[in-house]
C-alpha cells in the first residue's frame, strides 16, 4: 500500500527515537487528538484559548443532568473542529454522566466515524477524585 493511502502522524505524547519524532497511524491519531481536546483546559493554549474541553475540572462539580449537558455540547463543538476533515460532526456520539454503580465518577463514551476509512470506534473515560481511567 502507497504512503499516502498510509500517512504517518506525529505521536502524541510527543516524543524523540532513533529515528526522529514518534509516529503513529490515523486511527491512533484521532484517539490521540480526543484525548488533547479532553484534557486540556481552555485558555492553556497560547494560539488557541478555545480549546479544549477541560474535564478534569469537572470531577470536583456536582454531578447533574445540566453539568452533563453543558459538558456534551463544550465537547463536541470541540472535537467537531479537533477533528474536522477526519471525523463528519453528525458520526459524533457523546455521553456524559455518572458511572450506574459509582454515581461520584464521571463517565464519557465518545463514539465516531472516521470518514476517508469508513471505520466507527468508540473510546470511554471515567475520571474520579483526581484519576483518569481511559
Amino acid at each position: 500500500m502507497s504512503k499516502l493511502n498510509q500517512p504517518d502522524f506525529m505521536d502524541f505524547p510527543l516524543r524523540l527515537g532513533a529515528d526522529g519524532a514518534g509516529t503513529c497511524t490515523r486511527i491512533d491519531h484521532i484517539r490521540d487528538q480526543i484525548e488533547q481536546v479532553l484534557f486540556t483546559d481552555p485558555g492553556e493554549r497560547w494560539f488557541r484559548p478555545e480549546f479544549g474541553a477541560g474535564i478534569r475540572s469537572l470531577v470536583f462539580e456536582p454531578q447533574n443532568t445540566a453539568l452533563w449537558q453543558v459538558t456534551r455540547q463544550r465537547l463536541h463543538s470541540n472535537l467537531a473542529d479537533a477533528l474536522a476533515g477526519e471525523v463528519d460532526p453528525r458520526d459524533l456520539s457523546i455521553e456524559v454522566g455518572a458511572d450506574a454503580d459509582f454515581p461520584e465518577r464521571l463517565m464519557i463514551r465518545i463514539g465516531y466515524r472516521l470518514t476517508a476509512l469508513n471505520h466507527s470506534e468508540s473510546v470511554e473515560y471515567e475520571l474520579s477524585g483526581g484519576q483518569t481511567h481511559g
